[in-house]
């Protein structure tokens, strides 16, 4: 039982690159880098995950299965 009966969001290997493109969304401020799978059709924003070093980049390739460009937006 998880607690207050919350459950875990379980994020597959991979996504489906008909319906989610995954982007980077870069602040023009500071710098700050997080990446994400986006909705193309609805524009919903999923499984953020804040990119520090090049290092967190791969593991996010590597988590979804992504091998080619990422899409920056600012």
């Amino acid at each position: 039982m998880h607690f207050f009966g919350r459950r875990q969001r379980e994020v597959s290997a991979g996504y489906d690159p008909d319906n989610w493109k995954p982007v980077l969304k870069c602040s023009i401020c500071n710098g700050e880098q997080v990446a994400g799978l986006k909705n193309v059709h609805t524009g919903e924003w999923k499984d953020q995950t804040l990119i520090s070093s090049p290092a967190d980049l791969e593991k996010f390739r590597k988590k979804h299965g992504i091998d080619g460009e990422i899409t920056k937006e600012y």
